[in-house]
This record gives structure tokens, sequence and C-alpha cells, in this order.
């Protein structure tokens, strides 16, 4: 498990970056907590590309600050649907915090 530690300026976005194993049955959720609405996540639109078959795909999301002051951990983790009793295959944490603009130093 890979773990982030995050500044975001209200309105900011970050991408996140995550190989895809959609050929073997995974798909990558997430969960956030803490201040839930401090953030948004939402996966980022993909032009469509031709790969060939079983060619590994990058998945990318976006996280959004969206309200100053807020903290809010997202666990992202890729699982096999069927299976909910496995554990995940891979997963990702980012602690993000939300400022009132644009961190120092950015």
């Amino acid at each position: 498990m890979e773990a982030r530690r995050l500044v975001l300026g209200a309105g900011e976005s970050y991408e996140v970056r995550l190989a895809g194993r959609g050929a073997r049955g995974y798909v990558w959720t997430w969960q956030v907590t803490g201040d839930a609405d401090a953030v948004a996540v939402a996966p980022a639109p993909s032009p469509p590309a031709a790969l060939p078959p079983g060619a590994a795909v990058e998945l990318v999301y976006t996280v959004r600050g969206t309200c100053a002051g807020g903290r809010a951990r997202i666990r992202f983790a890729q699982i096999r649907p069927p299976y909910p009793e496995e554990a995940p295959y891979d997963e990702l944490v980012l602690e993000v915090q939300v400022t009132a603009g644009r961190p120092a130093g950015a």
C-alpha cells in the first residue's frame, strides 16, 4: 500500500494515475473519510485508444479541493467485485488538506 500527503487549494485539482488490471477483473474503487465534503473525486475522461488485447491501461482520477480548511482521507483500492472477501490487489491512500488558496511554494 502506498500513502501520499497532499495539500490542495480550494478549487485546485490533482491527477491520480493508477495501473488498470481490467483484463483480470479488477476495478478501482475509492472511499472518502474525514471531511468528505472537502474533496471531490471523479474518473477523468480518457481518450479512446487503440490498444492491443491485454495491454495495460492507466486509469486517471481527478481529486479536487472543494472546501477550504478541510482534511480528508481517500482510499483507492483495486478489487475484484465478484470476490469481496479477497484483499485488494493494490491500494493507495491520499491524506488531503484543503487550504483557502494555492499552497505556499506551489
